[in-house]
């Protein structure tokens, strides 16, 4: 095949690329020692510009090869359409700050990194296995160099739970249904003003693709999957040889926080939405993103709240929860390929990898940051759940919750009978996946 001049330059900028990271990804400090300089590396991301400058500037201080990285806020909805038509443009950043759930979306577009660069033995062993998700099937490199994890977690209103008679965070699903009735209350015209946990609805429960992400993956359904002839598709559970499918018994577990038929009656569609329903201190348990503990202490600084690993199965043999991995990706058309590798690599040491953790409430990719977590009860949390955190490649977030939301929404409306809207989410996943 004839490789255009764009390409050979390219492929020649990744051999030099090549050997420089075999030393970088050697020892995981950055490549200090190299004499080539990084250059003017320009990052865009969807995280908060004011703190991923705090985490930029923290890095110059100790590393003065970053001194001409800079970082550009993009709004999250716009960052593809915006990445594409900058690289049409000839006009691309030199990394892009991702999670996970825009990996599917944007892999067409991102430059893989070569294993000659960053290999696989290399890769596990220097992240959280979480972020395997960026590895290339068949040891053929890797999408990106992670860097951060916002895992979920379990947010607690002490308050409350203690005016219930509760000592601690439940540590398992099964026990959050046994709690229901000692907190969840109703005013005299029988509405719900004070709820156990935003569960069971949709569109007004925060972060619920990523519940329901979750509890599949607990439940030991992949949602996605490659077959042999690596053809991907959706995978919700709808199956099992004996017994309840486990993707059914998830949206059933689910679903029950809303069915007013149910004890574990706590939530439905006419309540706030649950981030401001938790942060107006009437909502005893929330689930959400690790960085979200900043928000709640802005929005209400008289909230007594704490966090704590998200509920597990009480039969699990293993610990997991989702979480958003983030990576620096180097899309096609980077000006300086080589300098952002080389930025990327550079922000991994873990001294360096724990000052972004801190500017960004996030949790660190690398194992050996999290081998040292904060004293700080949040952050400590959050170390301890980046680790068995879990992703799944995914269509976009828009995309899923259309899915999730028509799949529970069918479930409490009784439109759908649970085994019919599993079906019916399974094969509309699937044929965004194979796209």
């Amino acid at each position: 095949m004839k490789i255009s001049l764009f390409q050979g330059i390219l492929l020649g900028v990744f051999c030099f690329a090549a050997i420089v990271g075999i030393f970088v990804f050697a020892s995981f400090q950055g490549g200090g020692s190299s004499t080539e300089e990084i250059g003017t590396v320009v990052i865009w991301g969807a995280l908060p510009k004011a703190p991923f400058d705090r985490a930029l500037t923290t890095a110059r201080q100790s590393n003065t090869e970053l001194k001409s990285v800079s970082y550009v806020h993009k709004d999250a909805e716009a960052l593809q359409s915006e990445l594409v038509s900058a690289i049409a443009e000839g006009i691309a950043p030199d990394l892009v700050l991702i999670s996970h759930e825009e990996l599917f979306a944007l892999a067409r577009v991102i430059q893989p990194i070569s294993p000659s660069l960053l290999a696989e033995r290399t890769f596990k062993d220097a992240f959280a296995a979480g972020s395997e998700i960026y590895l290339i099937s068949g040891g053929s490199g890797a999408y990106g160099v992670p860097l951060l994890i916002d895992p979920l977690v379990l947010f607690t209103n002490r308050a409350i739970l203690a005016s219930g008679g509760i000592a601690a965070a439940p540590p398992s699903w099964e026990a959050i249904t046994g709690l229901v009735s000692r907190v969840t209350s109703k005013n005299p015209a029988g509405n719900i003003d004070r709820a156990l946990i935003a569960l069971g609805t949709y569109a007004n429960v925060s972060n619920a693709r990523g519940i329901l992400s979750a509890l599949f993956l607990q439940a030991g359904v992949p949602l996605s999957t490659i077959s042999s002839v690596g053809a991907r598709r959706a995978d919700l559970g709808t199956s099992r040889a004996e017994g309840t499918p486990p993707g059914a018994a998830v949206v059933r577990f689910y679903s029950q926080f809303a069915d007013p038929s149910k004890v574990s009656y706590t939530w439905n569609a006419s309540l706030p939405l649950s981030q401001r329903y938790f942060a107006s201190g009437d909502l005893a348990l929330y689930i959400g993103y690790a960085s979200e503990a900043t928000y709640f202490r802005v929005a209400n600084p008289n909230l007594d709240f704490d966090v704590a690993p998200l509920p597990q199965l009480a039969t699990g043999r293993s610990k997991s929860t989702y979480g958003l991995m983030y990576a620096l990706v180097i899309p096609r058309g980077a000006a300086n390929p080589t300098g952002a590798f080389k930025a990327a690599a550079a922000l991994t040491d873990p001294t360096l990898n724990r000052a972004a953790a801190a500017a960004t409430s996030l949790a660190p990719a690398v194992r050996s940051a999290l081998a040292t977590p904060p004293s700080e009860a949040a952050a400590a949390t959050a170390y301890a759940s980046a680790l068995y955190a879990r992703g799944w490649l995914s269509p976009t977030p828009t995309d899923t919750d259309t899915i999730f939301s028509a799949m529970i929404t069918n479930v409490i409306s009784g439109r759908l009978t649970i085994d019919a809207a599993l079906a019916a989410a399974e094969s509309t996943l699937s044929a965004l996946l194979q796209q």
